[in-house]
């Protein structure tokens, strides 16, 4: 029965998928099959792959750096260029000026993020305390940027998000310095997962804002 019920809705995906334009794929997951434009889902595969690339670069800097292994600096720099990539991608729906601000915003937090793990492993609190505070201004202007260039994104839903993508962070970061091994793995898998959904929040936004072009 199940067999047959699935070679039911593979039917119909083939019944709607020809009556549809040339532009759409289908995707048939749990059961469900959704209509997705070529264009939409390379969005998509991208913006997960860059925000991907921004989460396990800051993992590859926190692993040397707390190591002092020297790959450190190289590690900060492909994290540095991922910075641009993200801003590259923005600037293809909002012109050159707004990926270079955002680019810009980016780099900040990641010079931010350096100066959090510096003093955490100094065991300097004031400083952590300092870098933490700037973390999260530059997590509101990141914020306010974005919902002022599209109002499908929600500067308090954004907020909210680069906020959790913060504190994960630093858990990520304190587990590491502390060699807490099992958290440190637990807090990167949560922090890949949350990187996952804010692609998709982006993708969201700009699929709405820019039907014509996705």
């Amino acid at each position: 029965m199940k067999n047959l019920a699935r070679g039911a809705i593979l039917a119909a995906a083939a019944m709607l998928a020809g009556c549809s334009t040339a532009r759409t794929v289908e995707t048939v997951s749990g059961g469900e099959v959704a209509l997705v434009r070529p264009k939409e889902l390379e969005l998509k595969n991208n913006m997960r792959r860059l925000w991907t690339d921004h989460v396990a670069w800051t993992r590859g800097y926190i692993v040397a750096a707390v190591a002092n292994d020297p790959s450190a600096s190289a590690q900060a720099s492909r994290l540095m260029r991922n910075q641009e990539d993200i801003g590259n991608a923005v600037a293809t729906y909002y012109g050159s000026a707004a990926g270079a601000k955002l680019t810009d915003l980016l780099k900040q937090h990641i010079n931010i993020a350096v100066d959090l793990v510096t003093a955490a492993k100094a065991g300097d609190n004031a400083k952590v305390s300092d870098a933490d505070r700037r973390w999260h201004d530059n997590a509101r202007d990141i914020a306010a940027f974005l919902a002022g260039a599209n109002p499908n994104w929600s500067r308090d839903a954004l907020v909210n998000m680069l906020n959790e993508h913060l504190s994960l962070t630093t858990e990520e970061a304190l587990a590491r310095i502390q060699k807490r091994w099992t958290d440190d793995t637990v807090a990167f898998d949560r922090i890949l997962t949350q990187a996952l959904m804010m692609a998709d929040a982006l993708t969201d936004g700009i699929v709405k804002q820019f039907p014509s072009k996705v």
